[in-house]
């Protein structure tokens, strides 16, 4: 589970009613929602909450750090809370279901050779495939977490 909630309390950043329940829609393990889908869950729970809102606390989220951006080749951006908590993405070629992977032996070093002047700071890696229901045949897409 992310632990989002407790990292922005220990930044002293300002919780309102609106901004927690953005953060509530966003915590759990696998979680990589579109902007929409955090402003519908979270207007099941505050229906007053404008649209503008969201996008706007997720924009600061991902401004200061907190919550990553992750942007799947021609599918719309999504929003995930394990910032803090190195892994990679596994994505259903089909559905577009994102689900958190914590690979071993995965290649961190680029030979000097292949860095190109460039100072390294990060490495994103994403498997993908089919999600055992896009696999098996099943009709439309996989259910998101």
């Amino acid at each position: 589970m992310s632990d989002l909630l407790e990292r922005l309390r220990g930044r002293g950043w300002r919780m309102t009613s609106q901004r927690r329940v953005v953060v509530e829609v966003l915590d759990g393990d696998h979680v990589h929602l579109t902007a929409d889908e955090v402003h519908a869950r979270a207007a099941q729970r505050l229906p007053e909450i404008a649209r503008a809102t969201v996008y706007n606390t997720l924009g600061e989220l991902v401004a200061i750090g907190e919550v990553v951006e992750v942007s799947v080749q021609g599918r719309v951006k999504r929003f995930d809370p394990n910032a803090h908590h190195p892994h990679q993405h596994l994505v259903c070629t089909s559905c577009g279901l994102i689900r958190d992977v914590h690979a071993t032996g995965v290649p961190a070093d680029l030979p000097p050779q292949e860095r190109f002047g460039f100072v390294v700071s990060a490495v994103e890696v994403t498997y993908r495939g089919l999600c055992p229901s896009c696999g098996s045949g099943a009709a439309g897409p996989a259910a998101r977490p």
